[in-house]
């Protein structure tokens, strides 16, 4: 089996490629990656030492495929993960429409020319803002919970949000971008008869990520909080009871290599999330910042943001069912992951492009 992963010096790609690679020595990986996101030529030095092939190319340039040799299947690891994109200046509409939409238009067409199989990576984002937002949830202790006693919209439970959830804009423009490209994939693989899987990632996080306010949060945080630098509560009333679930990407190679040997099973589309046992509110990652770190004052900003949602936990139950999948690396072990290598990387921050 030859993969070709885009995107491959980034967190999710490289993460993934380590391990494939432990999980199968055997399987052959290529790479291409543009290193558009600032710390990912921290990747390419020790990938190359393992022997991926590299190439530096950009997805969005229907050309730089023509030199990448023919594949059994691509996992599309390329994107701009920035609910924020397009609308908070620090990149235009256009760039993320070419880059999260175009750039898997190009991917499409290298699968439908060498017959290869398409993965792509979406995202929980793809779920409708205001559908999320009103959900009904009381804050208990530190965090936002939800009111599982009141009627509850399809797709809803005390487990997560499912695939049935509500994809109605507004979903932000990021949002939009992957979920067009998860439309134009299943058309692309019905048309062409290439495979397809569309697995809905919630916040992946790990120790080598380079977190920002806008993305990466578990790692911005524990490594901001470590070096004491300026930490706010936004939005929901300042108090940080927002609640995400975190997964580490190690955890979607059992089943995306199950897929792989599965091209004709279904669903196409499933949730890959750490679930409501592997979640946290920004005050309880906040707590444990401060057992393991010792205290360090969070501020207060009752000011919302758009498309930004009290509670998201992914709701895996397709995947369990239909795959036999969970995570394995509990919230736990990836915190504590985190500081490990925050501990040991003191300028990790700047390296992440964080100013």
């Amino acid at each position: 089996m030859k993969v070709l992963i885009t995107g491959i010096c980034g967190f999710v790609g490289s993460s993934l490629t380590d391990a494939w690679l432990e999980a199968e020595p055997e399987i052959s990986i290529i790479g291409i990656d543009n290193f558009i996101r600032q710390g990912s030529e921290h990747n390419r030095d020790r990938l190359q030492k393992k022997g991926i092939r590299l190439h530096h190319g950009d997805v969005r340039s229907a050309s730089d495929f023509e030199a990448l040799p023919s594949v059994d299947w691509v996992i599309d690891a390329a994107a701009n993960p920035s609910v924020l994109a397009g609308v908070d200046g620090q990149i235009s509409s256009r760039q993320l429409i070419e880059h999260n939409l175009q750039g898997t238009v190009n991917i499409l067409e290298y699968c439908k020319n060498h017959r290869a199989g398409f993965t792509l990576l979406s995202t929980s984002r793809v779920y409708s803002v205001p559908g999320l937002a009103s959900l009904p949830v009381v804050a208990v202790g530190n965090r936002y919970q939800l009111q599982t006693d009141r009627q509850l919209p399809p797709g809803i439970s005390r487990e997560g949000v499912s695939e049935s959830f509500s994809t109605t804009p507004p979903v932000s423009l990021y949002g939009s971008t992957k979920l067009a490209s998860e439309l134009l994939a299943l058309e692309y693989g019905e048309t062409f008869g290439f495979p397809v899987w569309i697995n809905r990632c919630g916040v992946l996080a790990g120790a080598g990520q380079f977190g920002r306010p806008d993305q990466g949060i578990f790692a911005f945080w524990i490594n901001s909080y470590l070096r004491r630098r300026p930490l706010t509560y936004l939005g929901f009333g300042g108090s940080g009871h927002q609640v995400r679930d975190a997964l580490h990407p190690r955890d979607l190679i059992p089943i995306v290599r199950k897929q792989l040997s599965s091209p004709d099973a279904k669903p196409r589309i499933i949730n890959l999330g750490g679930g409501k046992n592997n979640a946290k509110s920004l005050a309880e990652l906040s707590q444990w910042c401060g057992d393991r770190f010792g205290h360090h004052a969070v501020a207060s900003n009752t000011q919302d943001r758009r498309f930004d949602i009290p509670w998201l936990i992914m709701d895996s139950s397709l995947a369990g069912t239909t795959w036999g999948w969970q995570p394995q690396t509990s919230i736990l072990e990836i915190l504590d992951d985190i500081a490990r290598h925050a501990e040991a990387h003191p300028a990790w921050l700047e390296l992440s492009g964080v100013q």
